[in-house]
């Protein structure tokens, strides 16, 4: 029987535990459930202790982010699948199992994530992964269900099962031994783009990445970083950037990556006509931060294929152009 470990990781997140984590017991009744606490200091601890002391606690000795906090906590399971879930979640009956009979039909699937679903307006798509990521030939990511701002309403188009390009760090299943062999989450992402990153390093190396239409979750979003915050601003372009100097070829890499920071100063010229000078001077933060690790990051390259990439997943075409100039709001009207 395959082993599962569902993982929360929790900093100041008390509101969202009281609120969510009896509905992950009493749907996950048949696995092991993890509180992964990154250094809380809003009682978070002792109210686990209190509640639910049958719930294995992990307790990191700071806060280490998103991606630090995962890496720590996972790196003491021992299960064959973890499951990486925001402590802001809803999850639903019977969310666990289809998801773990496709990883026992496939050993070359590596990750999989479920539809997620805005837990505030439910039958809209959720931000952060809607019905499976996707990435253009430029590195912007987006879902079936939303391209950049536009969100779809969930009318049953997305309920089906197929291969994607990267799931989301919202409610992501993984195997771990996976996980643990591609290096876990780039520490240096802190958060926001780390799940591409790790998807796309081992489809790299051959191995595919799934969503599952029959398994439902409903996500609060923006309960870590509001989506209004500048940091989030900050990590989102930096964070694209280093993904793209990890991943891509050489090759690809020498005009593409111009051509993206071509497209981020217009971003950042745009931000200043509007009069937004906090998410215009984040751009020009991440740059810098880009340019400064540059060699840091390039020879984090290691990952590379040992057998033909899985390209599945990857627009050819640059969405932005797709978006604004021809007005493709859906993903059913890509044309891959």
């Amino acid at each position: 029987m395959t082993s599962v470990s569902v993982v929360i990781l929790n900093y100041n997140g008390r509101q969202y535990l009281e609120k969510f984590l009896p509905t992950v017991i009493q749907h996950s009744q048949k696995h092991e459930i993890i509180i992964a606490d990154n250094n809380s200091v809003d009682g978070s601890v002792e109210f686990l202790k209190t509640n639910f002391p049958n719930i294995r606690l992990i307790t990191i000795n700071e806060n280490y982010g998103f991606c630090g906090g995962y890496n720590r906590a996972i790196a003491q399971l021992n299960s064959d699948i973890c499951v990486i879930l925001n402590s802001d979640i809803q999850v639903t009956e019977n969310w666990i199992e289809p998801i773990i009979e496709l990883f026992e039909k496939d050993e070359k699937i590596a990750a999989i994530q479920p539809k997620l679903l805005d837990f505030n307006f439910r039958d809209k798509f959720e931000y952060a992964g809607g019905a499976g990521g996707f990435i253009d030939a430029y590195g912007y990511p987006f879902c079936r269900g939303r391209i950049f701002e536009t969100i779809e309403n969930d009318l049953g188009q997305y309920d089906d099962t197929r291969e994607i390009f990267w799931a989301s760090g919202a409610c992501m299943f993984i195997r771990t031994k996976l996980f643990k062999l591609y290096g876990g989450f780039d520490e240096d992402f802190f958060a926001h783009m780390e799940e591409i990153d790790l998807c796309w390093r081992m489809k790299k190396c051959g191995y595919k990445v799934f969503y599952c239409g029959e398994s439902v979750v409903y996500h609060v979003g923006g309960g870590t970083l509001a989506y209004k915050n500048p940091r989030k601003t900050y990590l989102n372009f930096r964070n694209s950037i280093l993904v793209l100097i990890k991943n891509l070829s050489v090759l690809s890499l020498l005009w593409k990556l111009p051509f993206r920071w071509l497209v981020d100063y217009i971003a950042a010229i745009k931000f200043v006509l509007s009069g937004d000078m906090r998410d215009a001077m984040m751009i020009l933060k991440a740059h810098m931060y880009v340019w400064r690790n540059f060699t840091k990051n390039f020879k984090k390259r290691k990952f590379m294929a040992k057998t033909r990439e899985n390209r599945v997943g990857i627009f050819p075409k640059f969405l932005l152009f797709s978006y604004h100039i021809a007005g493709v709001r859906k993903f059913s009207d890509l044309k891959f």
